[in-house]
């Protein structure tokens, strides 16, 4: 990667004085990218706290550096199966990572999506796996082996039922046709349901013509997706918050930098982590209330129910331990002990004889 810097002043010094004996600021262009718009609640966070912080921190410190920020949100460069190839590849120098969709390249960024009913704090999800991502290697060198440098967390609020139908009981859900792509799908088993791929931009149409009858799914996302109009029964399950990916950056492109943009680059991502939780608890609440005002029915699936869905679940987590080795374990008995200590029992000891 070459790093792409000038001055503001046009001159090919990096620093030089201007009339009064002030220093001219030192141009600094940042590729900004994602592969979804920024009406989402990932992208949000990287367009209305990040960039906003990273040059409000550069103000601060005494204005040496300035950003200038080349946006290409909304899939403009890349789609969302390519996001972490984009910012390892230098595509992009910032990005939003999902490695929800790396499970191969990524597979230990995964393991709530392998642990269901642990948790549906995501905002404490977001500060363990800020602070796991620093503390374990193993997590660390997911994103450094993938020529990245780690920022910020996203997260998901919990994911529930959508669909066209009641559900008071796990027998409403046999011979049913459930959107739950990727590692979801195990989510379901021993609930008779039969999961169908997707993503959100494809559940409204699935639902309305009859590929799928529902989906498990956030509501922070199903709102501006549209799919309460056509799946006008939620049912909360209670499935979890999950960890989704990461704001990064190109380490080779942030190697480059400047010392003091590094500094402001890394924590403003500590303030987007934050402020991003804080968002999706807000949009959620906002999300229900209106997805009901539109005519959304909101029910709790009973406490046996679930239950009988959490006990009947097969050991989702041991083909992932199976596949990850003792890495796996490490970070898995890392978060369920981050979990417990911040006072959360999770519905089903995934760690259990670890």
């Amino acid at each position: 990667m070459i790093m792409r810097t000038g001055l503001l002043a046009g001159a090919g010094m990096l620093a030089m004085l201007l009339p009064g004996g002030a220093v001219a600021q030192e141009s600094v262009t940042i590729n900004i990218a994602s592969s979804h718009p920024t009406t989402n609640i990932w992208v949000w966070a990287m367009k209305n706290v990040f960039q906003p912080e990273v040059d409000r921190l550069l103000e601060e410190r005494g204005n040496n550096y300035v950003v200038d920020w080349r946006e290409a949100y909304g899939g403009t460069l890349y789609k969302f199966t390519d996001t972490r190839a984009a910012v390892r590849d230098g595509i992009t120098d910032i990005g939003m990572v999902g490695t929800v969709w790396e499970g191969a390249a990524m597979p230990l960024q995964n393991v709530t999506y392998f642990t269901p009913f642990a948790t549906t704090d995501h905002e404490l999800l977001i500060d363990i796996f800020d602070r796991l991502t620093e503390e374990l290697p193993e997590l660390k060198a997911g994103w450094e082996d993938q020529n990245m440098v780690y920022l910020s967390s996203l997260i998901t609020d919990s994911y529930d039922i959508y669909a066209n139908f009641k559900i008071t009981s796990l027998e409403d859900l046999a011979n049913k046709r459930i959107n739950a792509p990727g590692t979801s799908a195990n989510w379901l088993q021993g609930t008779g349901a039969t999961p169908v791929d997707g993503a959100l931009t494809t559940y409204y149409t699935d639902i309305q013509t009859g590929v799928s009858q529902g989906t498990l799914s956030f509501a922070s996302g199903i709102l501006p997706a549209r799919v309460y109009e056509v799946a006008p029964e939620l049912t909360r399950v209670g499935v979890g918050s999950m960890y989704f990916g990461g704001v990064a950056a190109n380490a080779d492109f942030f190697e480059g930098l400047p010392e003091e943009v590094q500094e402001v680059i890394k924590e403003a991502g500590r303030t987007t982590s934050i402020r991003h939780g804080e968002y999706v608890t807000e949009q959620s609440a906002k999300a229900i209330s209106e997805m009901e005002a539109a005519g959304l029915t909101v029910t709790e699936l009973p406490d046996e129910e679930k239950r009988r869905w959490v006990e009947g679940l097969p050991n989702v987590v041991q083909p992932w331990l199976d596949a990850n080795g003792e890495a796996a374990a490490t970070v898995l008995k890392a978060y369920f002990a981050a979990l417990r200590e911040n006072g959360v029992e999770p519905l089903r000891a995934w760690d259990e004889g670890l």
